[in-house]
């Protein structure tokens, strides 16, 4: 799964609204629709704000596992 299927995928199994996750990472709307639909790539810092947001590991959310524990 790649990371805006991923990203996704984790708002809907959580039933948020595309709105209660980029307030809550505090982005704008349309940089999380670009990264949802595909059309962009989010810089490292917004990375880790979804990955703590969703409370996943970064090798979850960008679909290199599908282990979503957060290795400490």
């Amino acid at each position: 799964m790649i990371f805006n299927e991923r990203l996704k995928s984790l708002r809907k199994e959580r039933g948020l609204t595309q709105r209660q996750v980029f307030e809550g990472v505090k982005m704008t709307e349309s940089a999380y629709q670009k990264y949802e639909y595909g059309k962009r790539e989010p810089a490292y810092s917004y990375l880790i704000a979804l990955a703590d947001y969703f409370n996943v590991s970064l090798d979850y959310l960008v679909g290199r596992t599908d282990n979503p524990q957060i290795n400490q």
